[in-house]
This record gives C-alpha cells, sequence and structure tokens, in this order.
C-alpha cells in the first residue's frame, strides 16, 4: 500500500489568497527564510498572482501544523 505525500507547501499552492489589500492565487510557497514566530503555527513566504494586475506579490502566512 502507498500513500501521497505533501508538504505544506504543496498543499499552499493553487489556492486563493485574499486580505485588504490583495486578492489572488498563490503560486509558490516556502518556509519563511527569516526567524519569523508566529504562536504555535509555521511561517511561510508566499508568491501570489494578484487577481488584478500584473506583478506577483509576496505575502508571509502562519500555518498551524498539527493539532
Amino acid at each position: 500500500m502507498s500513500a501521497n505525500v505533501y508538504s505544506v507547501s504543496d498543499l499552499l499552492v493553487g489556492f486563493k489568497y485574499r486580505s485588504q489589500t490583495l486578492a489572488g492565487e498563490i503560486i509558490s510557497a516556502e518556509k519563511h527564510p527569516s526567524a519569523v514566530w508566529y504562536d504555535g503555527a509555521d511561517a511561510y513566504l508566499v508568491a501570489i498572482q494578484p487577481e488584478r494586475g500584473i506583478r506577483t506579490q509576496y505575502r508571509t502566512i502562519a500555518v498551524k501544523v498539527g493539532a
């Protein structure tokens, strides 16, 4: 028996992102290279292709891993 194994980065790509200043689709995600700390969550740097405009935008998001 085999299982498909996904990373958090794999699962973030393709999701819609929406905030007060930006709406679009996540086109890439990686563990944040800086020491960004969120209580009980991991920080990821995501690239977002906006719905309006052509310039890729970057945001830091927190992802809770585990229970």
